[in-house]
């Protein structure tokens, strides 16, 4: 077969595949080309999920007759500033292939006014051939018509997803750009319904950068993300990072609701999303993710966005600086956050509450049951209601000498609930702790700082435990030997189906030797390789402090309960155990009054 030139409407379909994926790929390529343009407000429509219209509108500097004819010719681009450069490239498009891959599958429209300009144009194009100029009419800027996507290439549509969905990828692409851009307002109606509007932030924020993204980050990301994040802000060898990242009580299921980007480009980078996972591996049990906006500044030539078509992907000079940047700067705000929970914890605490509305009463008016015979099981609750309570629940020891500590941030002890739950009380409210979890978080904490101070103080056995396990399992321990012992387990094979445990951690003290070890062989299974030594070891610190802390339905008296407590205000991270969830609720009294109907 002789080689050939590919015909151009062949070209021109090559490279819309590249540029233009589904109807989302239109509306971020053309809202990218109306930030670039100055616009202070963009509006998005769409119909039918991008198939029948997508229209963007902006109030940027336009384009001239000239221009329009350029802009939809490959290659054109007024985003670079010496022809050659690619290396210095801080616009968000600058491939100038976007208009052209676009108008090559559909029938587009492009009107626009340049600034200045007594009147606007309009082009219109069918499957990339022009159909020429002609007067229109625009108040300003610029507005782009996408009609019939796909139309002359109906296999693409086959590939298309219902409108529901596509509207949803489309709605993403905006979010992402409205979070990196507070100072522009964006809507997105689709078939007449608003999916999304954003506001300019007011003049008075955007002297505040951090406080202005902060308030967009709210608006797109809700879920009380702005009432509990963490500011963010680190720099290091010309790499700065800013941002904001949510605390680890504040969490989902998939990774979402994680957002980067890298000189106000939204991108997804495995090497950044692995940096966030590393961060919060400390926090989050398998399966969770933390909320996190993320902004990455750097010098132009430091990065290279030229990697993909989609301009989604990029490159670092130096992937080890930016992150290492990252993971230090998450754990250090996460360290600084202390004791703190979410407040999320406590809303859904008191979402679950309801008042008791009153029901009708069981009984007639002859003064039997309603529905005839009594239940099954009616008459003895009624009993036990009625008896003195045999064995509480809840324990309060009379008199607690701890008056004063309700003035600290966890309160004072009142009480045990279920020998699981400790009662406290605060200035102005209550909090409830999980003993489990929250000792579970103290003792993790402590094996670290042992870990990396003088190492975990360990304690011999006086009978040696043997823990039978399959071959594998031993094989994933024996490997890890030296590290385990590192952190106070000394162990041994015993065979070829088995381990000795001579050394324990002093912090353990009398805990499940038997379930510690084959958790700890399960985890070892599970361990991503790449990870760090140090990241490995703090993994096997948190299983082992589960097996050491206090287990629910232990009885603590007060002084144990309070000494929990202050031990928490003072021990960072202690807001979350290991896993991810909450240490304890905290709710306020004019909450609480709200539900008696006090307010």
């Amino acid at each position: 077969m002789t080689i050939r030139i590919l015909p151009t409407a062949t070209i021109n379909r090559i490279a819309a595949g590249e540029v233009v994926e589904r109807p989302a790929s239109v509306v971020k390529e053309l809202v990218e080309n109306a930030i670039d343009a100055g616009a202070a407000r963009i509006d998005v429509i769409m119909d039918d999920g991008g198939r029948g219209l997508i229209a963007v509108t902006d109030d940027g500097r336009g384009m001239t007759p000239e221009d329009l004819e350029l802009a939809v010719m490959r290659h054109a681009t007024s985003k670079l500033a010496d022809d050659d450069d690619l290396l210095n490239i801080t616009d968000l498009g600058f491939r100038g292939e976007a208009l052209p891959s676009i108008a090559s599958v559909c029938r587009m429209v492009l009107i626009s006014r340049a600034a200045g300009a007594e009147d606007a144009w309009a082009l219109t194009l069918e499957g990339g051939d022009s159909r020429g100029l002609a007067p229109a009419a625009l108040a300003g800027g610029t507005r782009i018509e996408v009609r019939d996507l796909f139309y002359a290439t109906p296999a693409r549509l086959k590939f298309l997803k219902t409108p529901r969905t596509e509207t949803d990828y489309a709605a993403d692409a905006v979010r992402r750009l409205a979070m990196a851009y507070p100072a522009i307002g964006f809507s997105l109606t689709t078939d007449g319904r608003a999916v999304l509007r954003f506001d300019a932030v007011p003049p008075a924020l955007l002297d505040s950068p951090a406080e202005a993204r902060l308030a967009r980050l709210g608006a797109v990301m809700k879920r009380g993300f702005a009432d509990n994040a963490l500011t963010i802000e680190a720099e290091r060898q010309g790499v700065r990072l800013t941002g904001h990242a949510g605390l680890p009580t504040l969490n989902r299921g998939n990774a979402s609701a994680q957002y980067l980007f890298v000189n106000r480009r939204p991108v997804r980078d495995k090497l950044i999303f692995g940096a966030v996972r590393a961060a919060y591996a400390d926090f989050l049990a398998r399966g969770r993710h933390p909320m996190v906006a993320l902004f990455i500044d750097l010098a132009a030539d430091m990065v290279d966005v030229n990697v993909h078509p989609t301009k989604a992907e990029v490159r670092f000079r130096d992937a080890g600086t930016v992150r290492g940047l990252i993971v230090s700067a998450l754990k250090h705000a996460l360290a600084e956050a202390g004791h703190r929970a979410s407040t999320t914890v406590s809303e859904t605490a008191l979402g679950a509450l309801r008042p008791h509305g009153g029901t009708q009463p069981l009984l007639g008016s002859g003064g039997g049951y309603r529905g005839g015979a009594l239940p099954p099981g009616l008459a003895e609750a009624a009993m036990a209601y009625a008896a003195p309570l045999a064995a509480p629940s809840g324990r309060v020891e009379t008199a607690p000498d701890n008056a004063g500590a309700e003035a600290y941030p966890l309160g004072a002890a009142r009480g045990q609930l279920h020998a699981t739950y400790i009662i406290a009380q605060t200035t102005d409210g209550i909090v409830i702790v999980d003993q489990h979890a929250a000792h579970e978080r103290l003792v993790y904490e402590r094996m670290k700082k042992d870990l990396e101070s003088s190492g975990v103080a360990r304690q011999g056995m006086l009978i040696p435990e043997v823990v039978e396990l399959d071959e594998p399992a031993v094989d994933r321990l024996a490997a890890r030997f030296d590290e385990l012992c590192e952190l106070g387990l000394a162990m041994e094979r015993f065979g070829p189906g088995a381990v000795v445990v001579r050394e324990v951690p002093a912090l353990l003290g009398d805990c499940d030797i038997q379930g510690l070890v084959r958790d700890l062989a399960d985890d070892l299974a599970e361990f991503d390789h790449t990870l760090a030594l140090k990241e490995r070891l703090e993994e096997v610190c948190s299983t082992m402090a589960c097996h050491g802390s206090v287990r629910a339905g232990r009885i603590l008296n007060v002084a144990e309960m309070d000494a929990l407590l202050r031990e928490m205000e003072a021990t960072p991270h202690s807001g979350q155990c290991n896993h991810g969830r909450p240490t304890y609720v905290e709710l306020k009294l004019a909450d609480i009054e709200k539900l008696f109907g006090r307010r």
